[in-house]
């Protein structure tokens, strides 16, 4: 089962996925503050590279990984 969380930007890590509405994943790459901002680094599932900037608090959907829903 795939859980999706709701977060905020400054929570992401390198390494996350992110899902969009439509449910296309996109895997973080790099993260860089960018003035008040952060900008965000990924690829698409099909390798293809990309990048948004977002406020810190905006909030962002993220795959939880199985074996993070197992430890908690």
């Amino acid at each position: 089962m795939t859980t999706i969380e709701l977060t905020t930007t400054r929570q992401l890590a390198v390494g996350d996925t992110l899902v969009n509405a439509a449910g296309a994943e996109y895997e973080v790459t790099r993260l860089a503050r960018l003035g008040r901002g952060i900008r965000v680094h990924y690829l698409t599932g099909d390798g293809r590279p990309g990048r948004f900037t977002s406020a810190p608090d905006a909030i962002v959907r993220r795959r939880v990984a199985e074996r993070a829903e197992r430890a908690s």
